[in-house]
């Protein structure tokens, strides 16, 4: 999220989390100051979640503070260890091509893991899907937060699929990269609600 228009329209949508990209050189990066303003005229009951990569943990703490953030996305490469010494919720984002192996979510702790196409020199945002055989055998490890490419087009094939914990969708409901299209969020949770009615 990069603006108070589109997070309110998520939230009455029914997001339960919004995301918020502290990594600069993503063109959804959004600068503390801003998050605290939109973080702050948020309905309740809805978390938000702050994006980081490779960046230090008291960086990621003063941010935290200075915004009031819910819970941390670590999305580059951050070691197992890095994990535990978060006071707050912390999950770990993975990149996944046909080589990933899901096993290796054994090794770092948490509540949950999120996995998103990978895509040479780029940590998300891409708008591409991978293999969802793969998140499928991902969730004997833990919770799967599915991402990658996901748009109202594909969701309901995706979460029928895989059964994610959670579904991060980012490009496929944006008009252009840091502005979401209402009218595809829309379509996309007027699909996931038709679903839970079936």
């Amino acid at each position: 999220m990069t603006n108070v228009g589109d997070a309110l329209a998520a939230a009455v949508l029914g997001a339960d989390a919004l995301g918020f990209i502290f990594v600069k050189s993503s063109p959804r990066y959004i600068a503390p100051a801003e998050a605290r303003n939109i973080i702050r005229q948020m309905p309740p009951f809805v978390t938000t979640v702050g994006v980081f990569a490779d960046t230090a943990l008291n960086d990621v703490l003063e941010i935290v503070k200075k915004t009031s953030l819910d819970c941390v996305q670590l999305h580059g490469e951050e070691p197992p260890e890095e994990l535990a010494r978060y006071p707050m919720p912390a999950y770990k984002s993975f990149h996944v091509d046909s080589g990933f192996h899901p096993e290796v979510l054994q090794r770092y702790a948490g509540s949950a893991y999120l996995l998103d196409t990978k895509v040479t020199g780029k940590l998300g945002g891409t708008g591409q899907i991978f293999n969802w055989d793969i998140a499928v055998e991902a969730k004997k490890y833990g919770r799967i937060i599915l991402a990658g490419g996901l748009s109202p087009e594909n969701i309901v094939e995706a979460v029928q699929k895989v059964r994610p914990y959670a579904v991060d969708v980012n490009s496929g409901v944006e008009d252009h990269p840091g502005k979401k299209d209402h009218a595809k969020m829309k379509l996309l949770f007027d699909k996931l609600n038709q679903m839970e009615n079936v």
